[in-house]
């Protein structure tokens, strides 16, 4: 398994100044992020090979988590990032409202990241004579590379809470870009022919896509180059709502008849959303969307079946399953008898 993202903090760096400040609506988020998209995710190999030693067929998996809300305590990050390392899922996938906006809970969920980057690089990779770091069973890379250029598969969203406060200036300085897409490459069919996935994340943090995102989007920015068995699409915002949400936030119809056609252009296979923290499954035009639940400890309490696992088989079938989260936060009553 090989793996790459657009990750790579430090808790240094994580402060509201010092970082370019130009508002949090859509459009000036879609505009820095297409500055960065063009410098750095288009001219460098945003890919992941699921096996780079071997051109068979491949399975893989990957995780995927919401609303995550983090403040002072991780605990539930650390334990997504724990049971994917454990699954050998390939990469994890986040739908936004990460953290509430203080520097602080930035601080907090930036340590979580490098304390799961740690454990990810000590499981797949082991350092060289020169000190720099190869993949494990990799008999080809005599060189290596630094420890602060691995590439930690975490892909988040940006959520609407995610810009209260001013949280745009904390979130793309640690994530750098609203939307981006990558390909993860499975190997080759028996005439040789490439076999990929598309993962698609667009920035719905408003309710809305805004001007620039809609022309990229038909300008080809997201589409990609090959043929795609399936594509995968995140974002925050949902297009359907569960029956029982009847006041909680949608596109406006215009935008969502246009994802939708966009969605079958796409081909979509799955469309992931977070936002209204309530589980729900729709299938409309042939694609499946699923909404999850809060994984935050604040908004779901108790243990639960707050992340999902998608599982691209070896024969190329499709599984989606519910996975248990088993962290409890400490209640004050809790802390003070162990005190």
């Amino acid at each position: 398994m090989a793996a790459t993202a657009m990750l790579n903090t430090s808790c240094e760096k994580v402060s509201p100044q010092g970082v370019l400040m130009a508002g949090t609506a859509v459009e000036d988020r879609v505009k820095m992020s297409q500055l960065f998209y063009k410098d750095y995710l288009q001219q460098s190999s945003n890919n992941i090979i699921v096996n780079p030693y071997d051109s068979k067929l491949h399975g893989y998996s990957f995780l995927v988590g919401s609303d995550s809300h983090v403040t002072t305590d991780p605990g539930r990050m650390d334990e997504m990032f724990a049971i994917g390392l454990e699954n050998n899922d390939l990469l994890y996938c986040h739908l936004g409202d990460i953290a509430d906006t203080k520097p602080e809970y930035y601080i907090t969920l930036d340590k979580s990241i490098q304390y799961a980057k740690s454990n990810y690089v000590q499981k797949y990779y082991e350092p060289n004579e020169l000190g720099r770091y190869v993949r494990k069973g990799d008999i080809y890379d005599d060189y290596g590379i630094l420890y602060e250029d691995i590439k930690f598969p975490f892909f988040p969203v940006v959520g609407n809470h995610d810009l209260t406060h001013n949280g745009w200036a904390l979130w793309s300085n640690l994530f750098h870009s609203s939307f981006y897409e990558f390909d993860v490459i499975c190997g080759y069919d028996e005439e040789g022919n490439q076999i990929c996935d598309h993962f698609i994340f667009l920035d719905t943090a408003s309710g809305t896509l805004g001007k620039l995102q809609v022309d990229l989007i038909e300008q080809g920015v997201l589409d990609g180059e090959d043929y795609y068995r399936y594509t995968f699409i995140f974002g925050h915002t949902n297009i359907f709502l569960p029956q029982n949400m009847q006041f909680a936030s949608t596109f406006p119809r215009e935008e969502a008849y246009f994802l939708l056609k966009q969605f079958d252009k796409w081909n979509a296979s799955i469309v992931f959303c977070g936002h209204v923290h309530k589980w729900d499954e729709q299938i409309f035009n042939m694609v499946h969307f699923v909404t999850l639940d809060s994984m935050s400890e604040r908004n779901s309490p108790e243990a639960g079946d707050y992340l999902v696992r998608v599982t691209v088989n070896e024969d190329g079938k499709l599984d989606i399953e519910k996975v248990h989260m088993n962290y409890v936060a400490k209640s004050n009553s809790d802390s003070d008898s162990n005190s």
